[in-house]
């Protein structure tokens, strides 16, 4: 079976795609034949990957929805299903850091993390989950990150919340399996994304020095990733987590 047969007449709905693993996720599901409901909350950025998207010859519905707002959330599906008629693929990516030092670190801090890395996907999930049961369908993936399980210095918020992602996928994975819903996680490392282009010669060299396969992964690397926990090959897998981080964890 040929990727674009595979996802013939499905429709993925991929939080956080006007850059990085997100828009990555989208064009690969796209390429591979998907549909795509996408968020972003840069306008000029999710005009773009839109357009991208539909040169691939697929719909596509680009919202700025902030997955922090339960009723942006539920408007953002809403349109979703009136648009494609259905929600077969969640991909749950939507995420933010605000880095520092615990003993520094405001409530603010924490709070905004937690609000968009894991409330964000608890109404995310709550808004399409009821369609998922319906039709007796449907793939979840939500992304976590390597340092929810090493931890790291800095990030005790953007870890924390990276580690609470592996409970809920678990637990949701339990509940639905019934209703062939498959709920998974996967867990990236060291990714050539805006954050890590960022970083000097050093620090990334330092991280190089962490990683067995001694390359900082791609973007492609996750989205395959990805394509597979939320195709037909994949349909007796859940509650797990794919680490994609080259050997580090």
């Amino acid at each position: 079976m040929s990727a674009s047969e595979s996802f013939e007449n499905r429709v993925a709905l991929v939080t956080g795609a006007g850059r990085g693993i997100g828009r990555g996720i989208a064009l690969d599901l796209a390429a591979a034949g998907a549909d795509i409901i996408f968020t972003n909350r840069n306008a000029a950025l999710a005009q773009g990957v839109k357009q991208e998207i539909e040169a691939l010859g697929r719909r596509c519905l680009a919202m700025q929805a902030d997955v922090a707002q339960p009723e942006q959330v539920e408007e953002l599906v809403k349109q979703g299903l009136e648009t494609m008629g259905t929600i077969d693929i969640l991909v749950n990516n939507a995420g933010v850091t605000r880095d520092n030092l615990f003993l520094r670190m405001s409530a603010e801090e924490w709070r905004e993390v937690m609000a968009i890395n894991l409330d964000g996907i608890f109404h995310t999930t709550r808004a399409v989950i009821k369609h998922m049961v319906r039709k007796r369908y449907g793939r979840i993936v939500n992304i976590s990150s390597v340092v929810g399980f090493t931890g790291n210095p800095g990030q005790v918020n953007y870890s924390s919340s990276k580690a609470a992602l592996v409970g809920f996928s678990k637990s949701l994975g339990k509940e639905l399996g019934v209703r062939n819903i498959t709920c998974n996680v996967v867990a990236p490392g060291f990714i050539e994304t805006d954050m890590t282009h960022a970083l000097d010669e050093k620090q990334q060299e330092s991280i190089l020095q962490q990683i067995p396969m001694g390359r900082i992964g791609s973007v492609q690397d996750i989205a395959r990733s990805v394509r597979f926990l939320v195709s037909e090959e994949a349909g007796y897998i859940t509650g797990t987590v794919l680490h994609v981080n080259g050997g580090m964890y």
